[in-house]
C-alpha cells in the first residue's frame, strides 16, 4: 500500500469511526486520559492503527466481528516491531464496560512511562 494511498484511508477512517470508536475517543481525545496526547486512525507501516499515543509507543486497536485473528496477530507483530506495543479490546467491552477499559490503558500508560 502506498503512503498516499494510506494517508487517504486514514483520513476516511477519522470520518467515518465506529460507535466503540467514537465512545472510547470521546475519552481519549484532549489529554483527558493521564494526559496522554492520543491520536486516531494513526498509519503504522501498510496498517492503520485505531489509537496511538506515539510518545508512549503505545496502540489500541478496537476488535469487531469483522476481525480474524490471524490477520490480527500479522498487524500486531508488524507494529511490535516498529515499536509499538498493542493493546486491543473487542468494540462490546468498549459499549458496555468503558471504565474497565480506561483502567487498563491507564495502567498500560504508566507501563509505558516506567511508572
Amino acid at each position: 500500500v502506498g503512503q498516499g494511498k494510506l494517508t487517504r484511508r486514514a483520513r476516511s477512517l477519522r470520518s467515518d469511526m465506529t460507535e466503540a470508536e467514537r465512545k472510547l475517543w470521546s475519552r481519549l481525545r484532549n489529554r483527558q486520559l493521564e494526559n496522554t496526547k492520543f491520536v486516531k486512525q494513526f498509519p503504522i507501516g501498510p496498517y492503520v492503527a485505531d489509537f496511538a499515543a506515539r510518545t508512549l509507543r503505545l496502540v489500541i486497536e478496537l476488535d469487531g466481528g469483522q476481525h480474524n485473528e490471524a490477520k490480527d496477530a500479522a498487524r500486531t507483530k508488524l507494529i511490535e516491531e516498529r515499536g509499538y506495543r498493542v493493546i486491543r479490546f473487542w468494540n462490546n467491552d468498549v459499549m458496555g464496560n468503558i471504565e474497565s477499559v480506561l483502567e487498563t490503558i491507564v495502567q498500560e500508560i504508566k507501563i509505558a512511562r516506567g511508572e
